[in-house]
C-alpha cells in the first residue's frame, strides 16, 4: 500500500485530526486516512444487543469523522448488526470519501 503525509490537515481549528498520521491508498482506488475507527465497541455488553447509550454511541462515529477518520471497520456480527446501523445513522447520508469495510458470514453465539 501507498502511504503519503497530508498537505492539508485542517479541519477542528488547527487541532490534532486523524490525517495527521497520514493515509493509504487500497487497492489503489480508496484513499483512507492511517487512523480508522473500529466499531466493535460500540455495541452492548459483551458485543451483543444495543449499547447502554445509543445516542453516544452515534456522537462518537460522527466526532471520529469531524476529526477526520473516513475509514470506518464492522462487521455483521457485533450486535448482531448495531454496529453497522449505528454507523449509517451517523453518518448517512454518507460523505464523500469515506469507506466502510464490514465482515460478514461470522455468527455469534450471543451474550
Amino acid at each position: 500500500m501507498k502511504s503519503r503525509i497530508p498537505t492539508n490537515t485542517s479541519g477542528n481549528g488547527g487541532g490534532e485530526t486523524a490525517g495527521r498520521n497520514g493515509e493509504l491508498l487500497i487497492a489503489n482506488d480508496f484513499l483512507v486516512a492511517r487512523l480508522g475507527l473500529g466499531t466493535m465497541r460500540l455495541t452492548g455488553k459483551g458485543i451483543w444487543g444495543e449499547p447502554a447509550d445509543r445516542n453516544e454511541a452515534i456522537r462518537v462515529v460522527r466526532r471520529a469523522a469531524e476529526l477526520g477518520v473516513n475509514f470506518f471497520d464492522t462487521a455483521d456480527s457485533y450486535g448482531p448488526y448495531v454496529s453497522e446501523s449505528i454507523i449509517a445513522e451517523a453518518l448517512y447520508p454518507y460523505p464523500q470519501g469515506v469507506v466502510i469495510a464490514t465482515k460478514g458470514g461470522f455468527e455469534a453465539a450471543g451474550a
